[in-house]
């Protein structure tokens, strides 16, 4: 037996090794150890905490030595590569530099350093590293692996299907093998060529590029073949009794009235099916009905299906399942290693037995746990019926957990397989906050997006500059870096004038005499502040920066300013997790609470923006371009937010689309406060943490900052 995954085995160590001294000490480690896992290492929650916890203690945990609960937080700031100000805070700050002589933490720091330019958190991917998260293949020969990603084509890939073919890729890479992608096109009517032709394409975009490309369909005659000998050999029999007979049977286990029909009447029954003349008959195996896994109760092998198939037409009546197709064509198709979710274990004995059963050559299957993540819906049945009821357009949705959803909601495939690689194959099921997610997202675009400008159209304020005439022209023009912090990036211009438009709340902070700073331009000092809102100002260009507060973006209306509207994508239900027997049509959020658009005016240069291109707006965020700017005010240039994973909006300005401030129940997207057990009571722990007021433990906060950081519940509506 193995176990596996960080906290897994830090918990073992704090119960045995590194035992505390008493039950309350014990608690407290694994207290800080949660709180670890759940916040990302610089969110402003956490850090008040841990400032606060640390200002009568040395250590955490209530130890006066360094224990696990030091190593999980120290370790988490390490991953994000947070460095504590001592200014701020200086606690955080001592107990921070102590732990980091300490030689476990000296070590994490050279393993992450050694992960080379990949940036924080780095992960091994293939060709590289084997990465510690990924356990050896069991038997595993090199260049001899092979791998297979067998998705069925009746949707479009989520990020869970990611996961899967990212791990399957990376082994085959791993040990210089192959990478086996099979269409599993045994049910149609759920399958189209449309979902094949996506999921070949967004494979592509993932980076994935298989060696072998097949159709579980190519083997059909062989399945066919192999039924018949489980017939001749007795382990199989047909069955016309209805689907609901056969579930209560099972859950009885209790035989089949067919099950012990003779062979020739079996026979004869499957043949009829396969021409089409027996529509009411399954093909059962004959496994065990007594047994305890549900799976080896005479599970259905073959269903007659008269719907044409996409890639086979009508040659075939009746279809193999999944579960007998799979054990047999990975055989057939030389899979050595088949990566399956550990949601599959029961069936696992199944796979075998069939291989057994069949004569084939036995398959390792190697277990791995889905990726699951809050407020999320993964099921192909339940995403087809949001589509089909018109509530989102299309699988591309940014709302959607799909492939394409996320990409246009802004997620970087780098960021996806460094995310997907540090999770690696663990078998520990572990519900994902998106908040971590988004944070390394976050670290790929800061280095490499251009900074650009834009305010929020309505009631923007107007700033004449009144010793700017530029010789009459409407403006003029200074180069400025495209990134400030990556001069590689070159430089662009500027446009400059006397006619300026500042964010009205910005405006409306200002009083004469107030000197200013205006973003990628300079210091001004505002000379008049009329009754509408509107100022008037003198650019000072010889002027120090220094001690300035007020900081501003803004844009050049000089009649060439870009029709923008900032959109931003929230989550369609309101559970995090939903259970077994609920029906996610009792959780959907109000529509306007999942997306919102905002209209803003943006600088010159984003006219030239592609589609797909991510941009930081300086004071706003990071953005993806969903639409090219069309040229007028009837086609805006389309922007969508991408989340950032911080607890509060990254935007100080409240005009900004409400990322996360209501998702607290601060808004209509929360309940404010409820009594215990209520499915907002995480979400007012963390609302009283932001606010300043204690929790009566960490643990309370730490429940409450479990998923608030990248949920968008509630947005504005301007």
């Amino acid at each position: 037996a193995q176990l596996m995954g960080d906290h897994s085995i830090a918990r073992y160590l704090a119960a045995t090794t590194l035992a505390a001294t008493n039950e309350f000490q014990r608690a407290q480690i694994e207290q800080w150890m949660d709180l670890a896992l759940l916040y990302v290492a610089d969110e402003a929650p956490f850090l008040a905490l841990l400032e606060g916890a640390l200002a009568s203690t040395t250590y955490l945990g209530g130890t006066d030595s360094f224990s696990l609960a030091d190593a999980a937080v120290a370790g988490a700031f390490q991953t994000y590569s947070v460095v504590p100000d001592a200014a701020t805070m200086p606690n955080i700050a001592r107990w921070y530099a102590m732990c980091s002589t300490e030689p476990v933490l000296a070590a994490a720091a050279n393993l992450l350093a050694s992960a080379g330019k990949g940036g924080k958190g780095a992960a091994a991917g293939p060709g590289g590293d084997d990465g510690a998260s990924c356990p050896d293949l069991e038997g595993a020969v090199e260049g001899e692996v092979v791998t297979r990603f067998p998705p069925e084509p009746s949707g479009y890939l989520h990020i869970g299907h990611a996961k899967a073919v990212l791990l399957n890729e990376y082994y085959a890479r791993r040990y210089k093998g192959k990478l086996l992608l099979r269409f599993d096109d045994t049910n149609p009517d759920k399958e189209k060529g449309e979902f094949e032709d996506n999921i070949r394409a967004d494979l592509a975009a993932l980076g994935v590029k298989p060696d072998i490309q097949s159709h579980s369909s190519d083997h059909f005659e062989k399945c066919q073949q192999l039924a018949r000998k489980m017939i001749k050999d007795n382990l199989a029999f047909m069955d016309d009794s209805d689907k609901a007979t056969i579930k209560q049977e099972r859950e009885d286990r209790v035989n089949s009235k067919h099950h012990d029909q003779p062979v020739e009447t079996a026979m004869d029954l499957f043949e009829k099916m396969l021409k089409g003349e027996a529509d009411e008959w399954c093909l059962r195996a004959k496994i065990d009905m007594t047994s305890d896994n549900g799976t080896l109760r005479d599970p259905v092998l073959y269903r007659a299906n008269s719907t044409p198939h996409h890639k086979t037409g009508t040659k075939y009546k009746a279809y193999p399942t999944y579960d007998f197709v799979c054990p047999i064509v990975d055989s057939i198709e030389g899979v050595t290693h088949a990566l399956r979710t550990t949601e599959y274990n029961d069936r696992d004995a199944q796979y075998a037995w069939l291989q057994e059963a069949m004569g084939l050559r036995k398959v390792i299957v190697h277990a791995f746990s889905r990726l699951n993540f809050v407020y999320t819906l993964l099921s192909k049945r339940k995403l087809q019926w949001f589509v089909d009821k018109g509530i989102v357009p299309g699988w591309d949705d940014p709302r959607f957990p799909t492939v394409q959803g996320i990409v246009r909601r802004g997620v970087s495939f780098s960021a996806l397989r460094k995310f997907i690689y540090m999770q690696g194959a663990s078998r520990n099921v572990v519900l994902q906050e998106w908040d971590k997610f988004w944070a390394i997202n976050k670290d790929e675009y800061d280095p490499v997006s251009p900074r650009f400008m834009g305010i929020a159209q309505k009631n923007a304020a107007k700033l004449t500059v009144t010793n700017i005439d530029n010789d009459g022209c409407a403006a003029s023009a200074k180069v400025v870096d495209v990134h400030p912090g990556n001069p590689e990036m070159g430089k662009r211009p500027l446009r400059l004038g006397p006619s300026v438009l500042l964010e009205a709340e910005d405006a409306a902070t200002c009083e004469v005499g107030d000197k200013i700073i205006l973003l990628m331009w300079g210091v001004h000092e505002i000379t008049k502040k009329n009754a509408d809102g509107s100022l008037e100002s003198t650019y000072l260009p010889d002027a120090s920066v220094k001690k300035l507060k007020k900081k501003f973006n803004w844009v050049l209306d000089d009649g060439h300013l870009v029709h923008t509207d900032f959109k931003e994508y929230g989550d369609l239900i309101t559970k995090p997790k939903l259970d077994p027997d609920d029906n996610f049509e009792d959780f959907l959020k109000p529509i306007d609470e999942t997306f919102a658009k905002m209209p803003a005016f943006c600088e010159p240069g984003t006219r030239s923006l592609k589609y797909g291109d991510v941009i930081q707006l300086v004071r706003r965020g990071f953005f993806r371009v969903d639409k090219p700017y069309g040229g007028s005010e009837a086609s805006p240039l389309e922007l969508v937010l991408i989340p950032d994973g911080k607890k509060t909006a990254m935007s100080t300005l409240s005009t900004a689309l409400a990322t996360n401030e209501l998702a607290a129940g601060r808004g209509s997207g929360g309940c404010g406060r409820q009594a215990p057990g209520c499915a907002c009571v995480a979400r007012c722990a963390v609302v009283e943490l932001e606010r300043g007021s204690q929790p009566q433990s960490a643990i309370e906060a730490g429940r409450g900052a479990r998923g608030d950081g990248a949920r968008a519940a509630a947005f504005s509506s301007d």
